[in-house]
This record gives structure tokens, sequence and C-alpha cells, in this order.
């Protein structure tokens, strides 16, 4: 990779691989993401778009390949290297992911106290600020238990920006929204771009928000990313997965019906026995399957019935020769 390429792009990644055990997530990835730009990682659901968050944010180690973040290759740094790029790091998550037993503004606070020795005064200006930014500033003093969900993701990025970061993250940032605040923390994240001149990587499939705030879009598919380019330049893609992702068409599943029977049937030593009773003797469906209702619940709707031994003996039987009575009762 050459100087002038390492400093116009943020992110440079080449030849990643992941696997997980024995499954390939991620294959022979290549992406660059210019300085200053919003990226959006899209992609059908199980396309790998989460691992390669967690690769980018240096949460997973990749089995191969190169990742250069801000000029560092994390795929083989340690992690005192790491932890250096990651405080020019921001990230908002799917959740929100506050502490329970903070407010608002403590939640936003912790960063700055963890990693820098300001004192209290500029803390409370800082907070206040990145607060404002976001229209939370009248919320500070909450728990996240009384947040909206919007509230919620909004105080979620005033945590994520309180340190300047030069990277910011997103993971499904409108999931759960309803369509206005969905539209208002799209605007919101263009406004930080603009005014706060960050990199934002946004890993999200909402087609809405896609087209509203993306610079560039990098589309992934069975670990694979199988084409990027401009909002444009993917909106007029002739590959039919991207079409079937931009109009929503469904997937074809092609299922072959005699390898599937033959992956799951039961050899012979795995099927129950039935056998026979003795003479003189009869099955008795038990209670859960003659539908008792206990508990308000009927138990014969147990998708799971079970065998059941009932064994007796009459008065005098043992040691007398006298008769035994062995009844089964078994479900069907």
């Amino acid at each position: 990779m050459s100087t002038d390429n390492s400093q116009r792009n943020a992110i440079s990644i080449r030849n990643l691989v992941v696997d997980y055990s024995q499954r390939r997530i991620l294959s022979d990835v290549n992406l660059d993401i210019p300085m200053g730009q919003i990226m959006v990682i899209m992609g059908q659901s199980g396309a790998g778009k989460t691992t390669l968050l967690r690769c980018l944010l240096g949460l997973k180690k990749p089995t191969s390949g190169s990742l250069h973040i801000l000029g560092t290759d994390i795929a083989s740094a340690s992690l005192r290297e790491i932890n250096k790029v990651r405080i020019q790091m921001g990230v908002a998550f799917q959740g929100g992911a506050l502490f329970s037993s903070m407010s608002v503004a403590e939640n936003i606070q912790l960063a700055l106290r963890e990693h820098t020795n300001l004192d209290e005064k500029t803390i409370e200006i800082m907070t206040r600020i990145k607060l404002d930014m976001v229209n939370m500033l009248p919320a500070e003093h909450l728990m996240p238990a009384e947040l909206s969900g919007g509230m919620t993701k909004r105080a979620a990025l005033a945590r994520a920006i309180i340190m300047d970061p030069k990277l910011l993250f997103f993971d499904e940032p409108s999931a759960g929204l309803d369509p206005s605040t969905a539209a208002e923390l799209d605007q919101l994240i263009i406004t930080l771009k603009n005014t706060m001149r960050m990199t934002i990587v946004v890993v999200t499939h909402e087609l809405d928000s896609i087209f509203k705030i993306a610079d560039h879009i990098a589309v992934m598919s069975n670990g694979l990313i199988i084409e990027t380019g401009t909002p444009q330049q993917i909106t007029a893609s002739t590959n039919p997965e991207i079409q079937g992702m931009l109009n929503r068409k469904p997937r074809e599943t092609i299922v072959d019906t005699d390898t599937h029977l033959r992956r799951h049937d039961l050899d012979d030593s795995q099927r129950p026995v039935r056998r026979a009773l003795p003479a003189g003797h009869r099955a008795i469906r038990p209670a859960r399957d003659r539908g008792l209702v206990r508990g308000g619940l009927r138990e014969a709707d147990d998708p799971h019935p079970r065998i059941h031994f009932d064994r007796s003996a009459d008065i005098g039987a043992q040691g007398t020769g006298g008769p035994r009575r062995l009844s089964l009762q078994f479900a069907e």
C-alpha cells in the first residue's frame, strides 16, 4: 500500500479472512474507506457484517489478511497498539448499551473519566456540549430506563463522540425506531460528518437510511464484498442479488429432500423399540395424553410424550408363587 493511499483512507482492508472453528465467515475481503466519508456496509442477515465490524473494532483477530486503521495494522498489532487506535474511535451500539445504574450525563462522562485527567468543570462543559449536539440536553439527569428508544440512541451517540473521535462506528442505528425518529437520527449522522469531519462506518440494512446518509456503499453476501460504489452506482448495479436486496425480493431456497432425509434419518440403533406386552396386559395411555388439564395448561399438548412404567405386585406375591401384575403405560 502506498503512502498516498494510506493518507487518503482512514481504513484499508486487504485479503481479510475470518474463521470461527472450521467455519469461514469472511473470505478475502478488500475495502477502502476514505477519510471524512460515510461508508455504509449493507447485506442480508448472515452476510458477515457484524463480524467485519468486530474486526474493525479490534474485538476479533482475523485468521489472515491486513486491516489498517489510521495507519496501524490492527490485524497484527499488539493490544497496547490496538488500544491507542481505539482511543480515536467512537461506537454507537445497536441497543445503546447504556449503563442502567448511571444517569445519561454519567454515561457520557465515563470515557473522559477513564482516559483523561480533565477537571470536573471541564468534563461537565464537554458533556453538555455533546448532549446539546444530539438534542438531549434536557435529559442529562434522566436514567436509561426513563428514555424512549430514540432518546437512548441519541444518548449513546453523545457518549460515542465525547472524545472527539476520528472514526465513528454505528451498528444498525435506525433499528427499532419509527420513521420520523430514524430520519432525525440520519440527519444527525450527516451533521456530525460535516461539522466534526469524522469518518463514519454504518452497518445497516435499512434502505431508506442507506441512501440518505451514504457517500459509499459496500454490499456483502456470504462473507464476501460483492460490490462497492456510490449510492447511484449500487442502484444501477446489474447484480441480481443486489437488485433483490434493493427491491425486497425473497431469496429462493432450493432444498434437496433426499439429502435432507438421509441426513436426518435415524439409524436402527436410535429408533425407539416398541416391545410386545405379555399376555393379559394392555397398554394404557397416560393421563398426560388423555388431555388432563393441570394449572391451566393442557398436558396433552406436550410435544414430547414420555413412556411411563408402573410396576406393582399383589400382596403375597413375593416368595409365595402368587401372581404378579405388571402394568406398562406408554404414549403412542
